[in-house]
Parts: structure tokens; sequence; C-alpha cells
């Protein structure tokens, strides 16, 4: 039996995002907000006024709102620098899918200045936010437990004392008593 050759026809980038925003009636606007980038420049990029970002930043994000892996673009080139894995990161990407949630929808529920970063948040170049407020914020868009929440949160904590130089070890009543006091502070104010 004879096959046919299929020719496999690459989707330049830019159609890809022009099709992309059409697709999901995303506006320019806050595509550009979501990415880090101006109005004018997603209006060059998609018509081709300028070369498609080559910036390995701007492909992460722009691939994170659109759902696909950077590499998907020819103008991607792999980082040098790594890449957080972080199991808030890996959490919240769990979340989405139980609850059938889009990038652009869960982008949206934040306020405009907040969606670049969560965006930085998702492709791993931010690890989890500290400010537990932001972290609760989060948390509630998803409907996510609180436990987990704050047990990932103290977590986090801990790193960021211990990289500053406290010895948890040597500071454990310390440590145990401040977020003892953190839960209950934040169980008052659910």
């Amino acid at each position: 039996m004879k096959q046919k050759n299929k020719t496999i026809v690459k989707e330049k980038s830019s159609e890809k995002v022009a099709k992309f925003l059409e697709k999901n009636a995303l506006h320019k606007k806050d595509f550009a907000e979501m990415i880090g980038v101006t109005l004018s420049y997603v209006y060059n990029l998609i018509d081709e006024a300028i070369p498609f970002s080559t910036r390995s930043t701007t492909l992460e994000r722009i691939a994170t709102v659109m759902e696909i892996e950077p590499e998907e673009f020819d103008e991607y080139k792999i980082p040098q620098e790594p890449i957080l894995t972080d199991e808030f990161v890996e959490y919240i990407k769990d979340a989405l899918k139980e609850k059938h949630m889009n990038i652009i929808n869960f982008l949206k529920s934040f306020p405009r200045k907040k969606r670049l970063e969560i965006v930085d948040i998702l492709r791993g170049s931010l690890p989890m936010p500290i400010d537990y407020k932001e972290l609760s914020m989060i948390a509630q868009v998803l409907e996510l437990n609180f436990d987990d929440i704050y047990d990932m949160w103290e977590k986090r904590m801990k790193q960021v004392l211990e990289t500053n130089g406290m010895n948890l070890a040597n500071n454990t009543t310390l440590v145990n008593a401040m977020f003892d006091c953190a839960k209950k502070h934040v169980m008052n104010t659910k």
C-alpha cells in the first residue's frame, strides 16, 4: 500500500498568536499586559512589522498564556538560566486542570497589575509569593484548600528564613512559636 507524504506546514509564530487571540476573544491590550509588553508591540508582532521576539522571557510568557510549550515557537532558544520547579506552581496547574479553567480566565480573575507576576510564577521564573494575602488571593480564585496553602506558605517562609541565615534547627522553639502564631492569625482572618 502506498502512503501519501503529507507536507507539514509550519505556522508562523505571529499567525499562531493572532489565531489564539481571535479564538479566545482576547483583546490585544489584555494580552500585552499579561506578557509584559506594550500594546503597539503586540500589534507589530502580529502584523509582522517587527521580527517575532527571540527573547526567552517574552516567548515563555506568551507560551504560558497560550498554554503551550515555548519550544513550539521557532524563535525560542532554551535559556541558560534554571527554571524553578516549585510544588506550588504544580499545585496551581493541577487545580486549573481540575477546575477546567484556562490560563486566560485565571489571569482575568486578578487585577491587571498582578497578571504579569502570575504569568511569571506559572512559567517558573518567580517563586511562590511569601505575601500571604497574595497567596490567599490565588487560593480564593481556585477555591483551594486552606491547609494545603498554609502548609506551602510555611514551608516557603522557612526556606526564606534559612536562605537569609537563620539556623532553623537551633531556633526550633522560636520558629514553631512564630508559625503557631501565624496560623492562628490566618485562621482568625479567614
